[in-house]
């Protein structure tokens, strides 16, 4: 693969770099759950719980600083 365009340090940079943005556009996500609470012939009772996650911004900040220096060092390296 000597002379591409793309190596593997450069797409896992990337990915990171993505990943830190993504951190940074959505700090906060919801999931939810629906499980059954009680069946009773064809009634069932269900629940939904919602869950939310918090992404630290020093993640975020870290993927993204690390990511840049995985495209830098791909660069580099093609030189």
């Amino acid at each position: 693969m000597v002379g591409s365009g793309i190596n593997g340090l450069m797409i896992g940079g990337a990915v990171l770099v993505l990943l830190g943005l993504l951190g940074f556009a959505v700090p906060i996500f919801t999931t939810q759950h629906t499980r059954d609470v009680a069946k009773v012939g064809d009634l069932t009772l269900q629940s939904r719980e919602d869950t939310s996650y918090v992404i630290p911004p020093i993640l975020s900040g870290g993927a993204l600083l690390v990511g840049a220096m995985l495209i830098g060092a791909a660069v580099y390296q093609k030189r």
